[in-house]
């Protein structure tokens, strides 16, 4: 008998998760190996919610948007007795492999099973692209594409409406999507947590282009920011004298058909996590992307790479707004 393996995905939904879950129940199988799927993340495994997949289990899912195994965020597995019990129920079940497509903390969910002798493989499945070890993250080019949607029909309104809109994107702590969405849906601004601004100089931006026989201004934010959308737009339309409106748009960002970019990512991603349990090895890797080839590092070791902010991409926004 080959060998089992699970496969579960946790946190926040990202488009692309069901082209990587349908990757790695085929390849599994295909390496002779048992696919079980693992319902609600860590919390549907600490409830036992695993059953075994087949091919036709994942047939017509790559095109959709979040997952069909379903995700949850779970408080009793971030205790150590969680840990343990999820560890035990994977050994009750046989399976001694683990995909985890998720972000940060997911993977350190999966470290922590590691510990217990589960040799897990994580698979970036987050819209933020806050993990430092992959150029990309599953999920990101498709939420980039549904700002970038959102961005152009704002755009038609605030120019007939003569406004300034701020638009609130996701990115706690990583201004990945607004930094690409807001250069290439041609924003004025862009603020992102990684770098300070400068309210006077905003509205400078703002008088000056409206001078020049400019109808409309596009702010992008993201939601880690250390001001809220609210007080920022109350501040500019106090400033400018233009009136100046809040879109937020929110879980918006994490549905969808996942593009073609992330469906190759998500897949290649989990053909390599299967791939790589089927070798027998027990090493816990982490896998990603870095100059277009598919990598595998050490989980630990990844999951401790910070991602540098992109200061090359950030002031061309500047140039290419003036």
């Amino acid at each position: 008998m080959g060998r089992k393996i699970g496969v579960l995905t946790s946190g926040g939904d990202s488009p692309g998760m069901n082209a990587a879950i349908r990757a790695v129940v085929r390849a599994g199988i295909e390496k002779g190996m048992e696919v079980y799927g693992i319902s609600r993340g860590y919390e549907g495994l600490l409830d036992g919610e695993i059953s075994q997949l087949d091919r036709s289990s994942v047939g017509d899912i790559m095109q959709r948007g979040g997952t069909f195994l379903m995700t949850a965020r779970s408080k009793r597995f971030m205790t150590e007795e969680g840990q343990a019990k999820a560890a035990m129920m994977l050994e009750t079940f046989g399976i001694d492999g683990l995909v985890v497509i998720g972000g940060d903390g997911s993977m350190r969910g999966g470290l922590s099973l590691a510990k217990h002798g589960i040799t897990v493989m994580g698979v970036p499945g987050t819209i933020d692209n806050d993990l430092g070890y992959t150029d990309y993250t599953i999920g990101f080019d498709t939420a980039v594409a549904t700002v970038l949607d959102a961005i152009g029909k704002l755009r038609d309104t605030s120019s007939a409406h003569e406004r300034a809109v701020i638009v609130e994107v996701m990115g706690r702590n990583c201004g990945d999507i607004a930094l690409y969405s807001g250069l290439t849906g041609g924003a004025e601004e862009v603020l992102v947590p990684e770098r300070p601004f400068d309210l006077n100089e905003l509205c400078r931006k703002i008088v000056i282009s409206r001078n020049r026989g400019k109808r409309h201004n596009i702010i992008i934010k993201a939601e880690g920011v250390d001001i809220s959308s609210a007080e920022l737009a109350r501040q500019v339309q106090e400033k400018t004298g233009k009136e100046t409106k809040v879109v937020i748009l929110s879980y918006l960002q994490r549905g969808g058909e996942p593009t073609m970019r992330d469906r190759l990512l998500a897949t290649l991603c989990g053909v390599k996590a299967a791939e790589l349990l089927a070798d027998g090895g027990s090493q816990s890797k982490a896998i990603g992307t870095v100059n277009g080839r598919i990598v595998a590092y050490d989980l630990e070791e990844a999951l401790q790479q910070k991602r540098p902010f992109d200061e090359e991409m950030y002031d061309m926004i500047g140039v290419l707004a003036k």
